[in-house]
């Protein structure tokens, strides 16, 4: 069968190209084009229905010192295969996931050098994937990229849904404009406050980038499988619409240390002419390798609250125990301190916290600011901040974990390293044996602030390395992983499972600070979350953060649309992040968080367009009940809601949660309503959503 298959994918072209190899998706939509151009240049092209997705674009690499890697070549050898297959996720969006694609792999070998590389091209129904593979060969063992000429050349001036290239956050709002338009904003996109930056010089955008194009194509750039290489930023020609890689270099400038029989990650380009495949496409996901983990019963998804947002409220709430910033982790005795009363994180505090997690159903307490050192929590000039196993002196370890066990909750870790991560690694082994003995099984991680070892940057390639050192030297504790501001995910969540969310991106903390943008949840699904699960600690109902005090930011969303983002933004940990007063005053709005799944059978894209809606439906792992999420941006809109995805024949009630009539994220976000009806698979109806609103559903 695969014979047959193969004559149908893979065509030898007589052309007046060196071997003109044309490869075709199983369904036929999506073609690629591979030759050699007059120069020995690798060349591909992709088209989408016989429209053109990307041009001619040139592939290759320049090697230290400035050796061309990337022209002179000839074909050697050429090898195909096709794959149709299922696997299912120890945790995702659908409980199996069909990886069918067909392969075609180059061998190429530089004439005058004898240099070899291979190229590997994966066509599935919803995209492409690509990389480059060195094998092992005599004339070459190990090497130090200077610079990827990978290109993905457009074909007209598209509508982009962009952040700006920078080496160490992903963290900026986006922005929507023509390719053309980008050079006349990259000034106020970039010029914002975060805790790190190094924006790249010339005009440059992050992946995964969203591209609509002029004749209603839709397109996603991104790349798969990142591990031992650096992220891939994109340069942007915004005279001939053409994009490049460009990868974030280490301390000393150089790009990526290579040895021979090594790959590197796949390059990815996700194609359709209707946005609803985009966020469908789960094909980043199988470019990553199988998990090889013996046992994942121990991976779950978790709901939590936390001891957090009271830190953002302007209530005076602190991370810290003390107002001494003259702290030495390892000298400073905390239990001679003066205590600043504000400190969060305190013993009777906390369990507060566990029995209103443990009374409503929640799985998990993160706190945050439990241990030694917030004080002087210095980054980049300061390299020993924090204990990893010494808490301070009104947190009772051993007390809070007994505790929670017996309100059958658990306590998540926090170990914020403010970027210091060779400190982190020095004490990595202890910190996670802490956790065994205390009964912790799972860690968020942080990485605010510039990198220590000095001059790195998060996405490079030691950074890159230390992401998943962590995630794997959990794993053999038994230890799931959230991490935030660390490189944006891709896709390696089905390698690693342990390593379940991520945040790398703006997330709801920023409603306390700069503010969100109401499109900003409409763009993440289709860029971000491209990668893998997000974080995102949405729950927040009230809003006006005057009412603590000291500062008068507002929420971005009305109520509704914060209930609809435990839909819409996917995630195995999903955060109930607002403090828990706020739960109690709103408790029936409160209950679609308690009910809402976080492992699903399947997922039904119902409606979307980047920067304008989503709305989504989900069926429960192992259950007869679906959950349904609709977003806006800020202009107004009516959802169809089409309740097709029900079982045909059976009746069911929905109860929806409905901005209230007079709603408006910026002069009535917390009207809301509740009600009720029965619906069937022939059920469709028409549900406004106010200015940047939602609307939530559960269906029983």
């Amino acid at each position: 069968m695969k014979n047959i298959l193969f004559s149908c994918f893979f065509i030898l072209l007589s052309t007046g190209f060196t071997n003109a190899q044309e490869l075709r998706s199983p369904n036929g939509n999506l073609v690629m084009t591979f030759h050699l151009d007059k120069t020995g240049t690798p060349v591909y092209n992709l088209n989408f229905k016989q429209k053109t997705v990307i041009q001619e674009s040139k592939m290759g690499f320049i090697i230290k010192s400035d050796i061309l890697l990337n022209k002179g070549f000839k074909m050697t050898d050429t090898k195909t295969k096709s794959e149709n297959s299922t696997w299912k996720p120890v945790l995702g969006e659908q409980k199996e996931i069909q990886n069918q694609y067909n392969e075609l792999k180059v061998a190429l070998v530089q004439e005058k050098s004898q240099r070899k590389v291979d190229i590997c091209f994966r066509l599935f129904n919803d995209g492409l994937g690509f990389r480059y593979e060195f094998p092992v060969q005599e004339n070459l063992r190990h090497f130090i990229i200077q610079e990827e000429t990978t290109e993905f050349n457009l074909t007209g001036d598209h509508k982009l849904f962009w952040i700006p290239g920078d080496y160490d956050t992903n963290e900026y709002s986006y922005t929507t404009s023509k390719i053309s338009e980008m050079q006349g904003l990259v000034y106020n996109a970039t010029h914002v406050p975060l805790a790190a930056q190094a924006t790249i010089k010339n005009l440059a955008t992050q992946t995964p980038l969203m591209i609509k194009t002029t004749d209603n194509l839709y397109i996603n750039i991104h790349e798969a499988a990142l591990k031992n290489y650096p992220a891939m930023c994109l340069n942007v020609n915004d005279k001939t619409f053409s994009l490049s890689s460009h990868l974030v270099p280490d301390a000393v400038g150089n790009k990526g240390y290579i040895q021979t029989g090594s790959v590197t990650p796949w390059r990815t380009i996700v194609v359709s002419d209707d946005a609803r495949n985009i966020l469908a496409s789960k094909m980043i996901l199988n470019l990553n390798e199988p998990c090889t983990f013996e046992d994942v019963s121990w991976i779950k998804p978790v709901k939590y609250i936390g001891v957090w947002w009271e830190y953002f409220t302007g209530g005076g709430s602190t991370w810290a125990y003390s107002d001494n910033q003259d702290v030495v982790i390892g000298k400073t005795d905390f239990s001679q301190l003066k205590p600043n009363t504000t400190h969060g994180a305190n013993t009777k505090h906390v369990k507060e916290y566990i029995d209103f997690a443990s009374s409503n159903g929640f799985d998990a307490v993160l706190v945050e600011g439990w241990n030694e050192g917030w004080e002087d929590n210095t980054a980049f000039k300061k390299e020993h901040i924090y204990s990893f196993t010494k808490a301070y002196p009104d947190f009772n370890v051993k007390e809070l974990s007994d505790y929670a066990a017996k309100k059958n909750v658990k306590i998540i870790m926090h170990h914020e390293t403010t970027s210091s991560t060779a400190e982190y690694e020095r004490q990595l082994k202890e910190a996670l044996n802490f956790m065994d003995d205390n009964k912790y099984n799972a860690v968020k991680t942080g990485y605010v602030g510039p990198i220590i070892p000095r001059g790195e940057h998060h996405d490079g390639q030691q950074m890159v390395n230390h992401y998943t050192y962590v995630a794997t030297e959990a794993a053999k504790h038994k230890i799931m992983v959230d991490s935030h501001e660390a490189v944006r995910p891709t896709g390696l969540h089905r390698t690693y499972p342990n390593w379940f969310a991520q945040e790398s991106a703006r997330g709801t903390e920023f409603e306390s600070m700069e503010g969100i943008h109401p499109d900003h949840t409409t763009i993440l699904p289709f860029t971000r979350l491209m990668g893998g699960p997000m974080d995102y600690t949405p729950g927040i109902f009230q809003g006006d953060l005057s009412v603590y005090g000291s500062k008068k930011n507002t929420l971005s969303t009305t109520l509704v649309k914060q209930l609809a983002l435990y839909v819409t933004m996917y995630s195995p940990l999903q955060m109930a992040a607002d403090l828990p007063e706020n739960y109690i005053k709103f408790n029936d709005a409160f209950q679609f968080i308690k009910d809402v799944a976080l492992d699903w059978d399947e997922t039904y894209i119902l409606e979307a367009e980047p920067g304008d809606y989503i709305t989504i439906a989900r069926k429960t792992k192992g259950k007869e009940e679906w959950f349904v999420g609709g977003i806006t941006d800020e202009n107004q809109r009516t959802a169809t809601i089409d309740f097709s995805f029900l079982p045909a024949g059976k009746s069911f009630t929905a109860t929806i949660y409905e901005d209230g009539k007079t709603a408006d994220y910026k002069t009535n976000p917390q009207s809301y309503n509740i009600r009720k009806m029965k619906v069937n698979s022939k059920t469709k109806i028409k549900q406004k959503l106010a200015s940047s609103g939602g609307v939530a559903i559960s269906v029983k």
